[in-house]
């Protein structure tokens, strides 16, 4: 069988209906991490729930990285569309020496604790894009930050893929992938985390601003079982509450393995592509198979049901 015969990809206008009694498996129209150019996306908040719409999406979350700038008009368009938008946002963080990621999701509007904490964040990444610049201009680009700038003009907060479009479009990679093998990725000269809070701070801000905290796609930071374990022992200790199950494409085995690790942490399971551009691998709602598990969907948390209520 295909990895396509084993994924969900709704296409149906029609099935824009959510239902949060819904079960995990029966979820086929939700996607809970999203970005727009508000970020490193590629449309805007609008074209992006509209998107969304044509894909047969129900529900979406837009989780932007370190910024909440988009929520307002995706929520509008989202609205107008008849579907459901949820408030998120991608927060950049550190645990022991390694680059995490928690997208976290609320009710309503960001509260002090959430504004403060996108404003250090906002400043960690205006500082960060600064000094993989500065490295990358050592590297061989040239003008290595208004390079940056001109692949993504709609977004104040510049990401590695802005800096990676600059490489490609300057021929010193062929493409992204390249980009971030030879340049971005972990442990790379433009590898650059030192700006960002730990996880310990994040997980406490987005606990003040009444926020749930969700492990963005655990099997993608190159960990092994145990430190897996340990990230997710300690991110539930410290009142992070879920973990993305299902991010894009996986293997099904890895997904059940998952499955079993956040059961026993008692952690909430959401699910999301990371979709950011169009003619990639992913789009909006592109999921692997949601394995059988005893695991809570996360839009039966208590505090977010009345952010999946509907428009």
């Amino acid at each position: 069988m295909s990895e396509q015969d084993t994924t969900s990809s709704p296409s149906d206008p029609a099935a824009s209906f959510f239902d949060p009694g819904m079960t995990l498996e029966q979820a086929g129209h939700i996607d809970l991490h999203l970005h727009s150019t508000a970020s490193d996306g590629r449309l805007s908040p609008q074209a992006l729930m509209q998107l969304c719409h044509q894909r047969g999406l129900s529900c979406a979350a837009l989780t932007d990285h370190d910024t909440i700038d988009g929520v307002e008009a995706a929520a509008h368009e989202a609205r107008a569309l008849g579907m459901t938008l949820v408030p998120g946002v991608e927060l950049s963080t550190r645990w022991q020496g390694v680059g995490i990621h928690v997208v976290a999701l609320w009710h309503g509007s960001p509260d002090a604790a959430m504004t403060a904490l996108l404003e250090r964040l906002s400043r960690a990444r205006h500082d960060r894009a600064l000094e993989i610049a500065a490295r990358l201009e050592k590297a061989g680009l040239d003008n290595a930050l208004e390079r940056a700038r001109e692949q993504n003009p709609g977004s104040r907060l510049l990401g590695r893929p802005d800096f990676a479009r600059a490489l490609v479009e300057a021929g010193l990679v062929p493409d992204m992938a390249r980009a971030f093998k030879r340049y971005l990725g972990a442990g790379k000269t433009g590898d650059v985390k030192v700006h960002w809070p730990t996880l310990e701070e994040t997980l406490e801000s987005t606990r003040q601003a009444g926020a749930v905290a969700v492990v963005a796609h655990p099997l993608r930071y190159r960990l092994t079982r145990r430190r897996l374990g340990l990230l997710l022992d300690e991110f539930a200790a410290l009142g992070g509450e879920g973990a993305e199950l299902i991010s894009g494409y996986q293997n099904d085995d890895r997904s059940r393995d998952l499955a079993s690790m956040l059961v026993k942490r008692g952690l909430y399971a959401s699910l999301g592509s990371d979709f950011h551009y169009q003619g990639g691998a992913l789009a909006p709602g592109t999921l692997s198979r949601v394995p059988r598990s005893q695991l809570v969907p996360i839009w039966q948390h208590p505090r977010l049901k009345p952010a999946f209520e509907g428009p």
